[in-house]
């Protein structure tokens, strides 16, 4: 993956706020962190942005427009040195994360307005999601709050989320987002204001409560804002800045990616026996990446069966087709395969091997991780990366999970072309050559959906 360039900016004329600085910090290590950046937005990546000065938003024309958010929310967005601070920061420094998050933005927000709806929340509560955990559905924090809400494993117990080994239900968009919407109405119940029921989100009632006693019995956020926690005091303004910079993207010039996901239309599976993702993206000539974003909830990879409980496959539909057509076989193709995976030969596992890897063209890190076994997590903990950027020729060291084979590791070098053959699938054409099955289908239009021997197949 390139680098990518940092906008920067004079800010000698505004006012430091540390409690804004701190957002930031979280906000990016949410960005930097996130597994899902490697694959899903390799065109965001790639994009030319070019080295630009930025000007600061004036604050007359930011008083102006928070004044007309403010005639159409039920928030209170007042102008404030600390929302005016943070803004800026984003749009001078941040640009290209903004886009970013907007770009995931397309691929979540229907679904939490649906849900928001529902509930008769004010459907700015979306950007919620954004400040929380940077739209990233694994996302977990140092204190353990997890998932696109960050619920705490109690709460998320209170609003009926399972988690066990095998499954988090925290991080199963649709799941934990009616679960936000239940604890944000029933915090609005007892408040009667969103911006105090945003604050008790963050930091519980009890603070909250605690604050109006010291504050002398004032409910506005901005009146309790100096005896909420330090964390708290930073929460609501970063929402705003968030309600501010997605209501005028356009005129701040944004241009976030379309993503693909948006347009995969999916279907639903009751799983009748255990199965690894892995398994069944090899089944359904799937890529694995495709198949984790749609199913973030199964922590190992693994959908778990269990008497007396229901859990959920979610594929895009021409692989959900092939699964279910073929259901006894993709449960036999599994279990054919674990049973290789059983057998020490003719393969060597090493006990505390190590490989060391060097990046090459067309190289991310997911791609890396799924060839090993590993997690990214696992990839930037034994070579201190704080970010997902990789340069060709970079040296990385890998603990590999997967059983190092005798031979050579690395794939073939892929031809411009290739002939199916008879037993082919792109899982396997794909896997040999070291490239992904979505580059096969981009490369190949028309021609995947239906494999044939003797069809010509680009590669490159």
């Amino acid at each position: 993956m390139v680098n990518i360039p940092v906008i920067t900016i004079a800010t000698a004329a505004i006012n430091e706020y540390p409690e804004v600085d701190k957002f930031d910090e979280n906000l990016l290590k949410e960005l930097y962190n996130n597994d899902m950046y490697d694959y899903m937005y390799d065109e965001v990546i790639q994009m030319d942005y070019s080295e630009a000065v930025m000007k600061t938003l004036p604050t007359d024309t930011l008083k102006a427009r928070l004044k007309r958010i403010n005639e159409t929310t039920p928030f209170q967005i007042d102008y404030n040195p600390v929302l005016e601070q943070l803004i800026n920061k984003k749009l001078s420094h941040q640009r290209i994360y903004m886009e970013r998050l907007m770009t995931l933005s397309d691929y979540y927000f229907p679904l939490f307005e649906e849900m928001l709806d529902k509930y008769d929340i004010p459907l700015e509560m979306k950007y919620l999601a954004v400040v929380e955990s940077a739209l990233d559905p694994r996302a977990k924090s140092r204190v353990g709050a997890t998932g696109l809400w960050q619920f705490m494993f109690a709460t998320g117990r209170d609003f009926d989320l399972e988690v066990n080994s095998y499954v988090d239900e925290r991080m199963d968009p649709i799941k934990s987002t009616e679960a936000a919407c239940k604890f944000l109405k029933s915090l609005y119940n007892i408040y009667g204001d969103w911006d105090l029921a945003l604050a008790a989100y963050n930091s519980g009632p009890g603070n909250v409560n605690k604050a109006i006693r010291r504050s002398g019995g004032y409910k506005n956020y901005w009146n309790l804002r100096p005896y909420l926690p330090r964390e708290t005091a930073g929460y609501v303004p970063a929402f705003q800045a968030m309600v501010y910079l997605y209501t005028y993207a356009s005129e701040h010039g944004f241009q976030p990616a379309q993503t693909a996901y948006k347009t995969i239309a999916t279907d639903t599976i009751r799983v009748k026996k255990m199965i690894s993702l892995e398994h069944v993206a090899q089944f359904t000539d799937e890529d694995i990446e495709t198949i984790q974003f749609h199913n973030p909830s199964y922590k190992l990879d693994i959908i778990p069966a269990v008497s007396g409980r229901n859990y959920y496959l979610r594929l895009p539909v021409r692989a959900a087709g092939k699964f279910v057509s073929s259901e006894d076989a993709v449960y036999a193709f599994a279990k054919a395969e674990l049973d290789k995976k059983e057998k020490p030969l003719p393969e060597l596992v090493k006990a505390e091997s190590r490989v060391v890897y060097r990046v090459k063209n067309g190289d991310y890190l997911g791609k890396i991780a799924n060839k090993y076994g590993v997690k990214v997590s696992q990839l930037k903990r034994w070579n201190s990366l704080r970010s997902n950027n990789l340069k060709i020729g970079q040296r990385l060291y890998i603990h590999p999970r997967k059983p190092i084979r005798s031979g050579s590791t690395s794939s073939k070098k892929a031809p411009g072309s290739y002939k199916v053959k008879s037993g082919d699938s792109l899982w396997k054409i794909a896997n040999t050559y070291g490239i992904t099955i979505a580059q096969i289908r981009k490369l190949n239009p028309g021609k995947t959906e239906d494999l044939q021997p003797g069809t010509t197949l680009k590669l490159k």
